[in-house]
């Protein structure tokens, strides 16, 4: 067993890694243990209690290990739990917990950026009067981020509505629901550079990355370098981020985020994320360096390999974010088994998903990340739309069709077209399901048809051609030709069964049942019935039993996977029946709330 002085010299960086625990998991511990094995590191996968400090701890010391590595969500960001682990004796991959605590809120961030000449947004003070706010203006938690707590607010009547569910959402993430207020750039492109300082003094950026393709603050394509930028900007917005690394004695790998304002070229310093970020492979593959090792040899003590002249981008990458989620509803969380499960041959993908897991609303809905490169930004965006055609996950739905078609976009296509708010302006539309129907309906034919005899569907004709066979769905009947080699070539991903098909196509998936299949749906519920649109937890009830309400007013929200979704009267009328509580779990379709029309 390795003693005590040992102990605490690896945990103040010094000394070998020989172990390492992964305080997280899925995608990113499975990331940050093929690093390991590279370097002969014996890396141990975190289990259980993810948001429990004592437990993560406590595994941490029975796995004999000198170093802890926390990913990111969970406890990434806890300061609390980054000075347990050094008291356990054990190093940290990471800031210092004193700098976790400092840059970890927006508030304090934003002293040091000032104190180190970086430019931050106009603010205001959150206890003033809305009235005299300039709006519109952004409300956020100062303590997280990922987009928890954050509302843009147009107007002076909507600031109270949206500045509790900000305060609620923060104090149910971070425990803290202290907000800023600041002003809203309407065209902003979000930028960011990647950080890495050594215990020796040493500060360095590894580029520019571009996270503009957001919805509701939630990334969804990012890209590296971050395109478009004259090399003046380009080398302000570096040393930006190198003056906040040093004024705040920063170690480890950080994340320093801007917001460029698209109409006066202005950039403002957001915040800083102190850990690895989801999008750190675009990083690596313009680079060349692998973010995760760097990690593992600061924790040690060892100054950057590297020096500041020899970063330069040796490609363009991008990486698309894979979510359990309906793009064309409302982006509404999904759950249920993926009973398959195909990814790209043709891209760099990060993931922990596999044919036969469940995806529950627990965890984040982040099912994987596929990153390709190429030697410009046209070569890396048509690599990204080829592989995001290979992409197959039957089962639930997922956004990757989304993906698929922002990918091809023309303004996805025109470097730096894309706004932080476009993605919430613009509605793409949904897939066309034409070819996939009639894809569906040749492998249906296929599946269900004898291939000869009397019973084959050979489209036979005495004295003519084979006439084409109908298949029918519930949404059309495809007439299917029977020439052989009707079929693509590179068979789609698909489950067929006598009563339909489900198939992946460019990404998306379709369902196509049969007419006989229909009849075994449940009955639709009733006017009135207001149910659960996907599942989740149950955060306000807003009305009880006899209540009289409006259409439009809010009966209550439910929230899954950072995203909350207010319940509203479906018309003028009485509240006759409440099943929904505070706290409760609940499925989709679950009926939560009654209202019973009134008559005019």
């Amino acid at each position: 067993m390795t003693n005590q002085a040992g102990r605490v010299a690896r945990a103040s960086g010094r000394g070998r890694i020989e172990t390492l625990y992964i305080a997280n998991r899925g995608e990113i511990a499975a990331r940050i243990a093929r690093t390991c094995d590279d370097l002969g590191v014996r890396a141990v996968q975190g289990e259980g209690e993810f948001l429990s400090v004592e437990a993560q701890v406590a595994a941490a010391v029975a796995a004999g290990a000198d170093a802890v590595h926390p990913g990111y969500g969970f406890l990434s960001e806890n300061a609390g739990f980054a000075r347990a682990v050094v008291d356990a004796g054990i190093a940290w991959v990471g800031p210092t917990p004193e700098v976790i605590d400092v840059m970890g809120r927006k508030d304090r961030a934003r002293d040091v950026a000032v104190a180190a000449g970086v430019p931050v947004v106009p603010s205001y003070d959150a206890a003033a009067d809305p009235a005299s706010f300039d709006y519109p203006v952004l409300v956020k938690a100062a303590a997280g981020g990922g987009g928890k707590g954050m509302r843009v607010v147009r107007s002076a009547a909507d600031y109270a509505e949206a500045a509790a569910a900000a305060r609620r959402e923060a104090a149910s993430a971070f425990g803290d629901d202290t907000l800023l207020v600041e002003k809203y750039v309407e065209r902003g492109r979000h930028i960011e550079v990647q950080l890495v300082g050594d215990t020796h003094g040493t500060v360095l950026h590894l580029l520019t990355r571009e996270c503009s393709v957001q919805r509701r603050h939630q990334k969804v394509i990012e890209e590296a370098p971050a395109p478009g930028l004259d090399p003046h900007l380009r080398h302000r917005i570096h040393a930006a981020a190198v003056a906040l690394g040093r004024q705040v004695g920063y170690t480890n790998a950080g994340t320093v985020e801007f917001l460029l304002d698209a109409d006066t070229g202005e950039f403002y310093f957001l915040e800083m994320n102190t850990r690895l970020q989801v999008e750190h492979p675009v990083t690596e593959e313009v680079t060349g360096v692998d973010l995760v090792e760097l990690q593992l040899r600061v924790a040690e003590g060892a100054p950057l390999p590297l020096a500041q002249e020899e970063v330069a981008p040796h490609s363009h990458a991008m990486e698309a974010r894979v979510y359990a989620e309906d793009p064309y509803a409302g982006f509404l969380p999904q759950a249920g088994r993926a009973t398959v499960v195909q990814w790209s041959d043709r891209a760099r993908v990060d993931h922990a998903l596999r044919s036969g897991q469940v995806v529950s609303t627990s965890y984040d809905p982040m099912l994987g990340k596929v990153v390709v490169r190429g030697g410009d930004r046209e070569t890396a965006r048509r690599r990204l739309v080829a592989a995001l055609d290979d992409i197959a996950i039957l089962g639930l739905t997922t956004n990757t069709g989304f993906l698929r078609a922002l990918a091809a976009s023309a303004e996805f296509a025109e470097p730096g077209g894309i706004d932080t708010a476009w993605l919430d302006r613009t509605e793409l539309p949904a897939p066309d399901p034409t070819e996939a129907r009639e894809v569906a309906a040749r492998l249906w034919l296929e599946a269900n048809t004898a291939a000869d005899g009397p019973m084959a569907a050979d489209g036979f004709r005495l004295g003519g051609p084979a006439a084409p066979v109908a298949v029918e769905f519930d949404d059309g009947v495809v007439q299917v030709s029977v020439t052989p080699g009707s079929l693509p070539p590179a068979r789609p991903a698909a489950i067929v069964t006598p009563h339909g098909v489900e198939l992946a196509w460019r990404g998306q998936r379709f369902v196509f049942e049969r007419p006989d299949a229909a009849a075994d749906h449940g009955a639709a519920v009733g006017d009135g019935t207001v149910v659960a649109p996907m599942p989740g937890t149950v955060l306000d009830v807003r009305v009880t039993e006899g209540a009289p309400v409006a259409a439009g007013d809010v009966l209550g929200v439910v929230e899954a996977m950072k995203m909350e979704l207010a319940l509203k009267a479906p018309y003028d009328g009485v509240v006759s029946a409440v099943t929904a509580t505070t706290g409760q779990q609940v499925a989709l379709g679950a009926p939560l709330f009654v209202v019973e029309e009134v008559p005019s």
